[in-house]
């Protein structure tokens, strides 16, 4: 079976930084996409879906350090369902993107194409086939 999901968006808010109980980092930030088609009458109509995008570990730092609302990012990772009780006893439930791989796909004042990319994966650099001497922040 497979769960996959890919995303490109803009993050709708600076990430927000917190630790587990065990110091685990864990950022969690919410990125918007669009999708433009045109409806019966020929008028173009943009439609917005909000994502909520979690990430831990190395990768939540990166997304820390580095994202900030407004950012175009490539997000890659798997949907994950959690619930949990309220503290009216009501149960209540959340989707969220548990992100495996992100990439910076322009930085600030710049478009993609005067950038070209970054890129961070939840991989080792080793793993990357990079020493950890060649990273580029």
């Amino acid at each position: 079976m497979i769960n996959k999901v890919i995303l490109v968006g803009r993050l709708g808010a600076d990430p927000e930084v917190r630790y587990t109980q065990d110091g685990t980092m864990v950022t969690n930030f919410r990125m918007a996409t669009d999708e433009t088609r045109k409806d019966k009458s020929g008028e173009r109509v943009t439609r917005t879906e909000w994502h909520r995008i979690v990430t831990f570990g190395k990768l939540a730092e990166i997304c820390g350090n580095y994202l900030s609302k407004g950012r175009l990012v490539y997000v890659e990772g798997r949907i994950q369902t959690r619930a949990w009780e309220d503290n009216e006893g009501t149960k209540r439930y959340t989707t969220e993107i548990v992100a495996q791989n992100m990439q910076m796909l322009e930085s600030k004042g710049q478009t993609a194409d005067q950038y070209g990319e970054s890129q961070y994966s939840g991989s080792s650099l080793a793993e990357q086939g990079m020493p950890d001497d060649d990273v580029p922040f």
